[in-house]
């Protein structure tokens, strides 16, 4: 098969919304392209004296609507067009959740997994030496992402305040709470899926009080919706896997205990009492719920028929292609878009920008109540789009996100 290229997937679903809004070419073909990238060279000196070379990316795709937003990752297949794809979803997220904000995404191409910590620090700083002269609280404020970390937000806060020469926290969001960090901040995306996930059930009429679920993913996303999917639903997990294998029990799985032993083994494999399953066993389980939590493209034309859940609520970003969007809505299952389901981490890092401008800091329950109220009305102007138009749910997801975008655009006179 084909790799998928995810920035062809992000122009495909925009080109889809562009058509189905009516966009006049200018404004579409703006839309199809990042407006700021930079590729930049890191020379960093590892612990036994040599040094290695690193390739990293920042994409600011589109700032009509506010400073961009949208976190770094740390990863071996790092390229350019991840970050574009990122980068262009940050955009219509952001714009779905109705924040004063543009989006942008950023990456380095290595391997964490093999660096020290003293090492990681120092290509957290090389990063920000390279990239922080287009960075800033008014211009693009990253955040963490995949392999990235609080404290590696804390090294790249601190080194852009030194190239500064005074603090500025708010330059990055997902900071530890002792250098401007928000409260709520770790389980923000998985929370805010919880939220999108209870109003789609109310409209869907499924009720989610011994719902079953099953999760594909179980980092720090799928970990906190595992757990809160028991807590506030009392739901039921049958499988969960991750990229060593998967795990299923038919009388459900305890999320606090496993994530418990993947702290303890790295993986959630072996996990007592359960029996082993494949990924795509995971992923065309009877459930009520699955939740993609890892990497995208993993529901496809190829598998998209056998998909058996009631709802998909996408924690990951961009986790099912074009075609099998089609096909699920065909088929009636009802998909929860990312950039709405797991806007819930970006809406937190908004509240930390907020914040820090202030320096004035919210309580957790706060935090809690004003991203119940930004998903529920975001998950109330998406279903609205979505009867008005007749279309499957990520088109209107992205009709009502690309319209507000569009709109900005036109404001400013840009098209």
């Amino acid at each position: 098969m084909a790799e998928l290229n995810p920035f062809r997937i992000a122009q495909q679903q925009l080109d889809e919304a562009a058509e189905a809004l009516g966009l006049d070419s200018a404004t579409h073909e703006a839309l199809r392209w990042p407006m700021r990238e930079m590729i930049v060279t890191l020379t960093v000196r590892m612990d036994d004296g040599s040094v290695k070379i690193f390739r990293g990316y920042r994409v600011q795709y589109n700032d009509a609507r506010g400073p961009t937003k949208g976190g770094i990752r740390f990863h071996p297949q790092e390229t350019l067009d991840t970050v574009r794809a990122l980068a262009a979803w940050m955009t219509w997220k952001t714009a779905v959740m109705d924040l004063p904000l543009g989006g942008g995404k950023g990456g380095v191409t290595c391997n964490p997994k093999e660096m020290s910590e003293a090492e990681l620090e120092r290509l957290s700083r090389a990063y920000i030496r390279q990239v922080g002269r287009i960075l800033g609280p008014e211009i693009d404020v990253p955040a963490p992402d995949v392999n990235t970390t609080p404290q590696v937000m804390a090294w790249m806060m601190d080194e852009f305040s030194a190239l500064r020469g005074y603090n500025v926290p708010g330059v990055i969001t997902g900071k530890p709470l002792p250098l401007g960090g928000s409260l709520g901040r770790p389980d923000a995306t998985a929370r805010g899926g919880m939220y999108a996930l209870r109003e789609a059930a109310k409209v869907l009429d499924i009720p989610l009080e011994g719902a079953t679920a099953a999760i594909q993913g179980f980092g720090n996303v799928g970990q906190h919706a595992g757990i809160l999917a028991q807590e506030l639903f009392h739901m039921k997990i049958l499988a969960v896997a991750d990229e060593f294998g998967g795990i299923y029990n038919p009388h459900g799985i305890d999320a606090k205990a496993l994530a418990e032993h993947v702290r303890e083994t790295g993986s959630v494999t072996r996990f007592p009492g359960t029996d082993s399953i494949t990924n795509q066993e995971l992923l065309e389980m009877e459930a009520d719920v699955l939740f993609p939590a890892a990497i995208e493209g993993v529901i496809t034309a190829a598998n998209a028929d056998k998909i058996k859940a009631r709802v998909v609520c996408e924690l990951a970003n961009g986790p099912t292609t074009p075609e099998a969007d089609r096909i699920l809505h065909d088929r009636g299952i009802f998909v929860l878009p990312d950039i709405l389901a797991n806007a819930g981490g970006v809406t937190v890092s908004y509240f930390e920008q907020v914040q820090n401008a202030y320096n004035f800091y919210w309580t957790l329950d706060e935090i809690h109540q004003r991203l119940n109220q930004k998903m529920t009305k975001a998950f109330a102007d998406f279903y609205a789009a979505y009867q008005r138009h007749k279309v499957h749910p990520r088109l209107a997801a992205y009709m009502v996100a690309v319209s507000r975008v569009a709109e900005a655009m036109k404001l400013r006179g840009w098209v």
